[in-house]
């Protein structure tokens, strides 16, 4: 499936690309979130008639995007859980309470913006948490996971 994409896109490309993705990739995802139409001969006139104005709405985001990894430089968040007196969690932390902490000391963060590589967190201690901001833009919160004995 031949798509041209409205936005940049992780790992496919660029705005105005023109790729050729799986359908179902396509149609369930990109199509529906407004990060791609279809590459027909209406919509690529359309596209560059546009074209100025995707730019601009671009960069309007990604000068967003770097101006909430400059607020999140540095930060540290502690999370308090139960835990074992080893400092295994009872439970683990997931990107959902990471987010909502970050909400609660004023940065706005949605849990899909929150990415643990190696999975959810399940030990005390400090942790490296990225912040997918934008397709180009990543920020590094400090997490403190700080155990509480039940």
């Amino acid at each position: 499936m031949q798509l041209i994409l409205l936005q940049n896109v992780t790992n496919l490309g660029r705005l105005g690309d023109k790729v050729n993705v799986k359908p179902g990739y396509g149609r369930n995802f990109l199509v529906p979130q407004g990060k791609a139409v279809p590459a027909t001969e209406k919509n690529l006139a359309e596209f560059e008639a546009r074209r100025a104005e995707y730019e601009a709405k671009a960069k309007a985001q990604l000068e967003g995007a770097e101006a909430r990894k400059a607020a999140l430089e540095g930060v540290e968040v502690t999370i308090t859980a139960n835990a074992s007196t080893e400092g295994k969690l009872y439970g683990s932390i997931s990107p959902r309470d990471i987010a909502e902490a970050l909400t609660k000391l004023g940065h706005k963060v949605e849990k899909s913006e929150v990415v643990l590589g190696e999975g959810p967190l399940r030990r005390t201690g400090e942790h490296e948490v990225t912040v997918h901001l934008h397709a180009d833009i990543n920020a590094t919160v400090k997490v403190i996971v700080v155990g509480e004995v039940a």
